[in-house]
């Protein structure tokens, strides 16, 4: 598991790493949600860190979070979820003496996954220091209630292919790609931005063009394809809802997620 999980004065702490998607093509839609496939990689510099500092506390607490309705803050909505799962009364317990710190890097709104990210990293943390008797796999299952991308985070692996709903996570066994990441100051709405994949390109799909893509290396790919609005089904319909993206985007850069941010390799 690619993670980092440390005991410094009874604080405990994990890296939450951003991620990127080399490629993401839309495969259907069903029930109000896109299907996909994707090859997800971690990015190894860049990364928010979670704490769990003591601290008496009536609620559930989350500090550096700041503007962030709590109902809407990705890890109190994975607390839920794990109460949900488990009824754990350790859990419960726990975060009234704690306080949950969040030490955000990651740009939000910009395709880098930074609060599936911090969701999957407080789970995993949250099942080691209260013994929660989950196996990742149960985990990850849990996870997908707060967010399509977070079983890959909780599954921990550095590169992957992740297929329907997010919930099929197929490591890929390859060594992670050192990677530039540039992200203009444009938010992109994610849903805003299926929604017009939806309406504009959805009749549009041809499973037979990115046939076998998920079984060759991510270097390999980026060479081959070359063509960002070829990896990323989403970055046209990204361009249509964000137009200043045109403007923003550097020449030769690939397009993650629902955006805003580019990547490439580093030379």
């Amino acid at each position: 598991m690619h993670s980092a999980l440390s005991t410094q004065h009874s604080t405990l702490e994990a890296k939450a790493f951003a991620k990127v998607n080399i490629f993401l093509k839309i495969t259907g839609h069903k029930d109000g949600y896109h299907a996909l496939l994707s090859r997800f990689m971690l990015v190894e510099d860049l990364y928010d860190t979670i704490r769990f500092e003591p601290a008496e506390c009536e609620t559930f607490t989350i500090e550096g979070c700041d503007g962030i309705p709590r109902e809407s803050n990705t890890i109190y909505q994975a607390w839920r979820a794990l109460n949900e799962a488990t009824g754990d009364l350790d859990l419960i317990e726990f975060f009234h003496h704690h306080k949950v710190v969040v030490e955000k890097r990651i740009p939000s709104q910009a395709g880098l996954g930074g609060g599936s990210s911090d969701a999957a990293a407080f789970m995993r943390l949250a099942r080691e220091t209260c013994d929660l008797k989950l196996t990742i796999p149960r985990l990850a299952e849990i996870g997908g209630r707060v967010g399509a991308d977070v079983p890959f985070f909780v599954h921990g692996c550095p590169s992957a292919n992740v297929s329907g709903f997010g919930e099929i996570v197929e490591p890929f066994d390859e060594a992670l790609l050192p990677l530039e990441i540039y992200t203009p100051p444009i938010a992109c709405d994610t849903a805003a931005v299926y929604r017009i994949f939806k309406e504009r390109f959805l009749d549009r799909i041809d499973l037979l063009s990115f046939l076998g893509w998920e079984q060759i290396p991510s270097q390999e790919l980026l060479e081959r394809i070359a063509d960002p609005k070829k990896l990323n089904d989403l970055y046209p319909a990204a361009l249509l809802g964000c137009p200043e993206l045109e403007a923003a985007a550097p020449e030769g850069w690939f397009f993650s997620g629902s955006g805003s941010s580019f990547f490439r390799p580093k030379e």
